[in-house]
């Protein structure tokens, strides 16, 4: 850490929205490039900077700022190149000499404490000294707030959200109830509050601290998802991290469900917890999707059995009972669900549907949870798909949350939904589509209920099939077997419990023994870099080769493959920007991941050519959580890394953004899910048993198209086969389901 101080000789770039600058400080006969978050900064300030030297391949070396202090004169002459510098909006040059002549060395402190004296200089009326003020006013409330907070250990960045947010109140709302910034910033979490609370001496039993504990320990279980917490789990985890006594916790969850904060009810006879989001979105999904079982369709004229023979005619197939049955379910129910694993003819049965429904002149809307996923489904049909969030046309609102501009008053103009890869619809978007579908408006649910269930919270998928009230049509006969693929046969076999058929000559699933972790990341990194690509040189090993495995930590984690992949995929070169943030180097032309939701990033299309595209939604709002993509381009100078998702969305990330992006050389077979890849190499391992299942692994084979190729341990693939135990979610969903209908059955 270098302790540097100079006079900013100039600011070459300011961000005014989050304070980030590249400036130039002269310190004695030396000239440095700063960089960082200073948004207090003025050419003319003497600063004493405290950072790391990192060396840009461009603009060399610089100092990347992590704290910073204004140094204010002393002398009648650095008073008066302070003041002239433009520090303070209205005083320049000629104003500072005659400050600083009526009032010496006394100036600074005249413009703090006696500011209206100001009105005895020439040229200073009511007017200029508003804007003088005005001015002052603000640069010491900004540098009041951010040395405060400072002082507490938030980040430049961090402090300059909370100042945005509070204003000139950040200091006061902070040292009241430093717990409020859990829910009003982004980023900044209950550690860290709970942090600045001990600094400031909050004491450990305060109510504050215990409600936001609360919140923190249910959300955190939320988080690995789960909709609510049971009590005693909640009592149980507040005592360990809070280190406060049973009664303490009990008295505060009470007290929080009084005051709305949480709520506490009893599902299958057992007090459970909910943040209030997944409350009342369990309690929606419920009301709609039962009113819709349950109400009356447009009876469609159409002998529903010669159309499926027709398109049997048409497309040279034969469709199984339980297919037929599928497509004749929609015709007389307004709600179905088709789940069943792969070649079990899925697309087949969408593509028939859409064929009855448009030849009836009925307008059909077809969705799915990601972009890839909406992709392959425009593909497939020859349709056009959307990912849901863009059928309801997600905007910004004016307090910058993301809102749904389609919902119960607006509802989706069409006659039919059919939504794809359903697996991954957690309750908040299940949710909101629920809301924009209008009575009357039929829905397919499509889906594989053995797959992994959705990043975000809930078990929507399994707990609509299992509630036994909606159409369910499960397809189990294989069709997909033209070229007697052993990713799909084997994708069957191991969801049943039986080891996949292993190595057989000219096949696309293929097994290599490795037992050493060592061994099997060399084997990884050996595939993907040459073997492969020999083996099939159309094979491109950033865009359709993917490493999927288990875990982010180890050897065989993500963030290890990531760091080994980047050093052979996209090795460091002169010409290439780079960007460090946290341990991370990213690189132009790495590929990366977006790790959430984020509904206010946005997004423009380009064509092929990197030109903007006019034609159709060629703008909007809304990157998601699995989405991949190519750094197209870094701007240092601008503090900016741009990328590319799916060949066509273009993505410019400011800094703070960045802890949203990771390199995806190697992904987790969860962050796979939606996503198709024509080769997935998996390695095989010993890990958590909980983690290690027949659930993951059925996931991992099932992202593959045309080869999968698993490296490790043959013990550890027939563990996780056999191992069909997984962590339990704690939904409420079916429970809400089933007691409905009992409660009205019972009518």
């Amino acid at each position: 850490m270098s302790d540097i101080q100079g006079v900013v000789e100039e600011v070459v770039f300011k961000n005014e929205e989050n304070g980030y600058v590249v400036a130039k400080l002269k310190t004695g006969k030396e000239t440095i490039t700063i960089i960082g978050t200073i948004p207090y900064i003025n050419e003319g300030q003497n600063l004493s900077v405290k950072g790391e030297w990192v060396l840009h391949p461009h603009f060399g070396r610089q100092l990347k700022v992590d704290s910073c202090e204004e140094i204010l004169p002393s002398t009648v002459k650095g008073i008066e190149t302070y003041l002239a510098s433009g520090v303070i909006f209205g005083i320049g040059p000629v104003t500072a000499k005659k400050i600083v002549e009526k009032f010496g060395e006394k100036s600074l402190d005249v413009l703090e404490n006696h500011i209206e004296l100001l009105k005895d200089i020439e040229g200073i009326g009511d007017k200029k000294l508003d804007i003088i003020y005005e001015s002052y006013c603000k640069q010491r409330e900004v540098k009041d707030v951010i040395i405060f907070l400072q002082s507490y250990g938030i980040s430049n960045n961090q402090c300059v959200k909370i100042y945005n947010k509070f204003g000139n109140e950040s200091v006061q709302i902070v040292k009241n109830n430093p717990y409020v910034l859990t829910e009003q910033i982004r980023g900044i979490g209950f550690k860290t509050a709970d942090k600045i609370a001990k600094s400031m001496g909050i004491e450990t039993d305060s109510p504050f601290r215990i409600q936001s504990g609360i919140k923190y320990v249910i959300n955190e279980f939320c988080a690995m998802g789960n909709t609510y917490m049971p009590i005693e789990k909640v009592i149980k985890n507040c005592m360990d991290i809070l280190t406060v006594k049973r009664e303490d916790v009990e008295k505060n969850l009470i007290e929080s469900a009084v005051d709305g904060k949480i709520k506490i009810e009893k599902v299958d006879g057992t007090d459970c917890v909910f943040t209030l989001p997944y409350y009342y979105c369990e309690l929606s999904i419920t009301k709609k999707i039962l009113t819709m079982c349950y109400s009356a369709y447009d009876k469609l004229e159409i002998d529903i059995d010669k159309k499926i023979e027709e398109f049997e005619h048409n497309n040279s197939i034969k469709f199984a009972a339980t297919q037929k049955e599928a497509i004749a379910g929609i015709i007389n129910n307004g709600v179905e669900i088709i789940t069943g694993g792969p070649g079990t003819g899925k697309t087949t049965i969408i593509n028939c549907i859409l064929n009855v429904f448009e030849e009836l002149g009925l307008t059909v809307m077809m969705g799915a949870p990601t972009g890839r996923a909406a992709k392959r489904m425009t593909e497939a049909t020859g349709r056009e798909a959307k990912t849901i969030h863009r059928l309801l046309e997600l905007g910004y609102g004016d307090d910058d949350t993301a809102v749904f501009e389609k919902g119960e008053d607006s509802p989706l103009e069409c006659d039919v939904i059919i939504i794809d890869e359903a697996s991954m619809v957690d309750v908040m978007l299940m949710n909101n589509l629920l809301q924009a579908i209008a009575l009357g408006t039929r829905i397919i649910i499509v889906g594989d209920v053995d797959q992994l269930p959705s990043v975000g919270a809930g078990n929507v998928l399994r707990d609509l099939i299992e509630s036994s009230s909606i159409k369910v049509v499960k397809l189990n006969e294989i069709f997909r077997q033209s070229n007697n693929s052993l990713i799909t046969i084997n994708a069957h076999r191991i969801n049943n419990g039986e080891m996949p058929i292993l190595n057989e000559k000219d096949k696309d699933f293929y097994f290599i023994r490795e037992e050493d972790p060592m061994k099997i990341k060399n084997t990884l990194i050996d595939l993907i870099n040459k073997r492969l690509p020999k083996f099939n040189q159309s094979w491109d090993r950033l865009r359709d080769m993917q490493i999927l495995t288990p875990m982010r930590k180890g050897t065989l984690g993500v963030y290890n493959l990531n760091k080994e992949l980047q050093k052979i995929l996209n090795a460091k070169d002169e010409k290439k920007e780079e960007r460090e943030f946290r341990d991370t180097i990213f690189r132009v032309g790495d590929k990366v991941m977006q790790t959430k939701n984020n509904y206010s990033l946005k997004w423009i299309k380009i064509n092929r050519n990197g030109k903007y595209d006019n034609d159709g939604d060629n703008e909007g709002l809304g990157v998601y959580n699995g989405d991949i993509g190519f750094i197209d381009s870094i701007d240092n100078k601008m503090n900016t890394v741009t990328v590319i998702f799916d060949d066509e969305r273009q993505v410019v990330y400011d800094s703070i953004y960045l802890d949203e992006l990771e390199l995806a050389y190697s992904i987790t077979i969860h962050k796979s899910q939606g996503s198709e890849f024509p080769v997935v190499i998996i390695p095989s391992f010993m890990g958590p048993p909980m983690l290690m299942n027949r659930n993951l692994i059925y996931t991992g084979i099932t992202r593959a198209k045309k080869l999968v190729v698993v490296v490790g341990s043959i013990k550890a693939l027939n563990f996780m086969i056999t191992n069909n135990r997984s962590f339990e979610r704690y939904s409420s969903l079916k429970w809400r389901i089933e007691q409905v209908v009992s409660d009205n059955a019972e009518e």
